[in-house]
């Protein structure tokens, strides 16, 4: 596998957070672990598939750890890594800028 040449710093940290629901899950898992269930109750709009699909990225680049508890029922928990953590941390003031500018981004047009 070929190794990534980032311009910048920003460059690097959106190709990890890319897309839509990568920085909404990493927040649904900023307090506390959870299960599959509860992240897909707390990221509102994203189907199971997308989901599924988003949890599997962010284990492979070590944002989010999956902890299988070998019970029955079956048990399955994510919760940040560090490194998820650090991420997660990073995105907090861009969300501040979002509740502080809101209107103002829901009154640009849209195609």
């Amino acid at each position: 596998m070929r190794k990534r040449t980032y311009s910048c710093g920003l460059d690097a940290a959106v190709d990890i957070v890319g897309g839509k629901w990568k920085a909404l899950i990493l927040w649904a898992l900023h307090h506390e672990p959870r299960r599959f269930g509860e992240l897909k109750r707390s990221v509102p709009g994203i189907s199971e598939k997308m989901l599924i699909q988003m949890l599997r990225e962010m284990e492979a680049h070590g944002l989010v750890h999956r902890e299988v508890y070998h019970q029955v029922p079956p048990k399955v928990e994510y919760s940040l890594t560090e490194f998820g953590q650090s991420l997660n941390t990073a995105l907090i003031p861009l969300g501040v800028w979002g509740e502080e500018n809101m209107r103002a981004i829901e009154a640009i047009p849209r195609d």
